[in-house]
């Protein structure tokens, strides 16, 4: 099993554009994969990445290219590759700096379990300052209040905190326009019975 990889990003803004860049043979040995801007708010939804390692082992690169991305893994994918860094591209996380060419080193030994970015730090701060996030992908509806209130991978894209509600919480034994009837009807009677 690879534990230790340096190599040179190969960096995707999404999934299909992976996709493409594989058919179009960009991806090659020795490749750092970099899919972002698939993570809880990018994706959104945090899209599972399995197609980009079945093809990529469908290509033959599995033992000599690492897969980097923002998005998610499941059982089914293998190869080297890491999800769910957090945190995402889309808020600016350090996914979202990488330049194609840039040299990646991936330590993923027991003591050390690194990935580590080899440019300099004026270089770093530069891409900071520069950086902007893209337009989310969508802009209206469920999804975009989903983006707007779900926390990242590292927290469970969870959209709202179940100890925020008492579980001591009971149905009305009424409708609350049955109650209103009743209350009527009473204020009804007690006029009644003082005439």
């Amino acid at each position: 099993m690879i534990f230790l990889i340096q190599g040179t990003a190969r960096v995707y803004d999404c999934e299909p554009d992976m996709m493409r860049g594989l058919e179009n043979k960009e991806i090659k040995c020795g490749d750092v994969v970099i899919i972002r801007y698939e993570g809880p708010k990018g994706g959104p939804g945090l899209p599972e990445m399995l197609t980009p390692t079945s093809a990529i082992m469908g290509a033959g690169l599995g033992d000599c290219v690492a897969l980097l991305t923002d998005g998610r893994f499941s059982g089914g994918s293998h190869g080297f590759c890491i999800g769910h860094i957090t945190p995402e591209a889309q808020v600016g996380g350090p996914i979202a700096l990488v330049k194609n060419g840039d040299p990646i080193r991936i330590d993923a030994t027991p003591s050390k379990r690194t990935i580590d970015l080899l440019i300099s730090d004026e270089e770093w701060e530069k891409r900071r300052a520069e950086w902007t996030p893209p337009p989310l992908r969508c802009s209206q509806g469920t999804l975009y209040k989903y983006v707007q209130c779900v926390s990242t991978a590292s927290e469970g894209c969870v959209t709202d905190e179940l100890d925020k509600y008492s579980s001591n919480v009971e149905a009305s034994p009424k409708t609350p326009a049955v109650a209103e009837l009743e209350a009527k009807i009473a204020e009804l009677e007690a006029k009644l019975a003082a005439q």
